[in-house]
């Protein structure tokens, strides 16, 4: 997702309902999980990490275009395999299946991806894997009122032309869902679509009392359209700021769920919709993505987390490309300085869809 490109020093002090919402508190609503137990798969042990790449399709079309004679001469994909050969790195690039009207009418679909790679994509499965994020980089919140039809059909679209270039066993089934929020329908259609596991969000449920202006960018349109019962505001417990007043779906814990869980291989599994929801992104530096942050603050930011049983971080695509608006020239530099800081304190990396096989 495009997130605040401003970089952040540090860690932002989450405020109060009523410094997000305004004088008057909203209503708290319940948790939506609640039939719920911690589950761990018992193979995992050590120290674990990780990693995966958010808004990936522009690679696709380089590929398409550009015609390398190998997969990782590719450029973006060349620093991936860089950061794998010398500290063991693995990642998981969560997909679009097309290029957004926002960038210009020249459209890109997965399906113009050629399959002349398949054997090399086939040799890296073993750290390289395509996950779904979303059909397109806009609206904001594509899953949060989405019905069972509508996940289906995008993750399919997803998943069926990343077998048809890659072969079997590249795409994976843990979900990190563009923006975080599904609807309670969205997640029983990733259920049943072989997901185990869901990306969470975490924070208070309160109710929409029909103010626009407490939520950014005109996300209130959002949370209307379509509006699912479960669908509300939650106080997201972020370092991003800029969007701690965020929309809530069905895959929401609360801070006392996700704490029971965090820095470690538990998740929580819902026992009504017979599935894992583990929260990624708010409970520590780096997770919701490493361009947030300047390359030389990053050090200091991992060395606090580094020592937990689990750590995860991210990145997204975009920031990679140079005609990106917010583009990172020491992006492959914050790529390699994570995982040799990982490598050289011991850690292993792991997929996502990892916690809950087997279970």
């Amino acid at each position: 997702m495009i997130r605040n490109t401003v970089v952040l020093l540090s860690v932002a002090v989450v405020g109060s309902l009523g410094d997000i919402f305004g004088a008057t508190a909203p209503k708290t609503l319940p948790p939506s999980i609640s039939n719920f137990e911690v589950r761990r798969n018992s193979a995992l042990s050590g120290k674990r990490v990780m990693f995966y790449i958010d808004d990936v399709v522009w690679l696709f079309r380089d590929l398409a275009r550009q015609k390398p004679a190998r997969l990782f001469d590719n450029p973006f994909l060349k620093v991936l395999k860089e950061a794998h050969d010398k500290y063991g790195m693995k990642v998981q690039l969560n997909c679009f299946y097309r290029t957004d009207f926002f960038y210009g009418t020249d459209e890109f679909t997965l399906a113009e991806t050629p399959d002349r790679y398949k054997a090399e994509w086939q040799a890296n499965k073993d750290w390289l894997r395509l996950g779904f994020h979303s059909l397109q980089e806009f609206p904001d919140y594509p899953f949060i009122n989405a019905d069972y039809g509508d996940m289906k059909f995008v993750v399919g679209r997803i998943r069926d032309e990343v077998r048809r270039f890659a072969g079997d066993g590249v795409f994976t089934h843990g979900a990190v869902v563009h923006w975080g929020s599904c609807s309670k329908d969205a997640c029983r259609a990733l259920r049943d679509m072989g997901f185990g596991i869901v990306l969470a969000t975490c924070g208070p449920r309160v109710e929409y009392g029909g103010d626009p202006s407490v939520l950014p960018y005109g996300h209130a349109m959002r949370l209307l359209q379509n509006r699912k019962p479960e669908t509300c505001l939650y106080r997201r417990l972020s370092e991003d700021t800029a969007i701690n007043s965020s929309i809530g779906g069905y895959n929401n814990l609360t801070e006392e769920q996700a704490k029971k869980t965090f820095g470690t291989f538990d998740y929580i599994y819902d026992r009504e919709m017979g599935i894992g929801f583990k929260e990624l992104e708010d409970y520590q530096p780096l997770s919701a993505g490493i361009n947030l942050y300047a390359l030389k603050d990053i050090p200091q930011e991992l060395n606090k987390v580094i020592g937990r049983q689990f750590i995860t971080y991210s990145y997204h695509e975009q920031y990679f490309h140079k005609d990106y608006l917010a583009y990172q020239p020491d992006y492959a530099d914050k790529i390699m300085l994570c995982a040799k800081m990982l490598h050289d304190a011991g850690y292993e990396y792991f997929f996502f869809a990892d916690l809950a096989s087997g279970m």
